[in-house]
């Protein structure tokens, strides 16, 4: 093959990967079907480079021009590994694609302006993102919530104790089945008491959301096992067998579990 203008091969995972290397000579790409463990060649106008692909990539695609910005689309989707789920498509949110999120949220004043003073605070990465908050206020509003409660705050009235035992001082004083909303951010590894106490105090139809579900990844890591990690798993295996509520995890911030209590 004549190479009067340079050319890459390669799966297009590498490419991405090595795409801090490409020379800016490079006007043209083309993706060629590969197999695990083939070999690529990289052509510049000085270099040849050889480097093993990593994934399979069927289908061709050519790129002309490579300093135009590239777009991310494929990168937003993927797939169950799980066959019996129909290989139905799903997003995965990028950067880009956050963004784009974040300018699609209807933040009031007084909150953006609460969360811009939070995030001043130590630990601030703690507190929900925009469209997190925007889901729970939406969840207030359909239920209506006249009485509400949060475990884990920042920069509202709080009661300073261990939450667990607030929240039997609340039932002891008679406030159990009187909340409408409860909300859950605080130590990953009092999970399942903080349910237990706060499914008493929420009523019948009322809802608890418990944020971390997905606790950064770590869950569906089998490797990792710290003490959070794993009181967070064990959680949301009871939680998916518990009867006494309805269900759904949301892969929104770090992972909401929304429980509709029965």
């Amino acid at each position: 093959m004549s190479m009067t203008r340079p050319f890459l091969y390669g799966s297009a995972n590498l490419m991405r990967t090595l795409h801090p290397l490409m020379s800016p000579n490079l006007v043209s790409i083309q993706f060629q079907p590969t197999l695990l463990g083939s070999t690529v060649k990289l052509h510049f106008s000085t270099i040849t480079s050889i480097f093993k692909a990593s994934r399979r990539c069927c289908g061709a695609v050519r790129v002309s021009k490579l300093h135009q910005p590239r777009s991310c689309y494929t990168d937003t989707v993927i797939v169950a590994k799980d066959g019996k789920y129909g290989n139905k498509q799903i997003i995965s949110v990028t950067p880009q694609l956050y963004d784009y999120m974040l300018a699609n949220v209807r933040e009031p004043e007084i909150l953006r302006e609460l969360r811009e003073e939070t995030a001043s605070m130590r630990g601030s990465q703690m507190q929900v993102s925009p469209d997190q908050a925007q889901l729970l206020a939406m969840l207030v509003q359909i239920l209506g919530a006249q009485r509400c409660i949060e475990v884990g705050v920042y920069t509202v009235d709080v009661r300073h104790a261990l939450a667990a035992d607030t929240l039997r001082s609340l039932i002891m004083n008679g406030e159990a089945c009187s909340y409408d909303f409860a909300f859950v951010d605080a130590e990953k590894r009092m999970y399942h008491e903080y349910f237990e106490l706060l499914l008493q105090l929420v009523r019948v139809g009322g809802v608890i959301v418990v944020d971390n579900v997905l606790w950064h990844g770590k869950v569906a890591d089998p490797l990792v096992n710290d003490p959070k990690t794993s009181s967070i798993r064990e959680f949301n295996k009871n939680i998916m067998e518990d009867s006494r509520v309805s269900i759904s995890m949301v892969p929104i911030g770090d992972g909401m579990t929304i429980c509709r209590k029965l």
